[in-house]
């Protein structure tokens, strides 16, 4: 089980990064498996946010291309899309007495740290070094 990150489904559809052909692969091979692999709903907005965004990319997706991607994810035998739960408040103060520092850009990715620890999920698939700051995640990124 694991959280696959916003940036490894932008490399996965940027063809013009050095990144592309290992996330595409990774994103191709988790599509069409059983196993279980996550994201959140917050994860696939900022994907639509910067694949349409035109200072990110010289050529951004249209939002129907964007969208139509998501929707090849959502037929996924093995995605399921994660989201705070009753313990949520529980497990966010308690992360954030835990970590010293947090604020302003992290707090993004404390959510989703959040709420993977909420559902007892500790890999994510990602290149932000952010993620690195929550002691309890297992931070992969597959070009390394």
């Amino acid at each position: 089980m694991f959280v696959v990150d916003t940036n490894i489904l932008i490399y996965a559809v940027d063809k013009n990064c050095s990144e592309h052909y290992v996330c595409y692969d990774l994103i191709d091979r988790w599509r069409k498996d059983y196993l279980p692999w996550y994201v959140t709903w917050a994860i696939l907005y900022e994907f639509l946010r910067v694949s349409t965004h035109s200072r990110v990319f010289t050529k951004p997706l249209r939002l129907e291309q964007a969208w139509k991607f998501i929707q090849a994810l959502l037929t996924s035998p093995g995605l399921k899309i994660l989201s705070e739960g009753p313990g949520h408040a529980e497990i966010a103060n308690k992360t954030f007495k835990e970590i010293v520092g947090i604020g302003g850009n992290l707090l993004y990715d404390a959510r989703t740290a959040i709420i993977m620890r909420e559902h007892g999920i500790n890999r994510i698939y990602t290149r932000d070094t952010d993620f690195h700051r929550f002691p309890f995640l297992q931070v992969i990124d597959p070009l390394n």
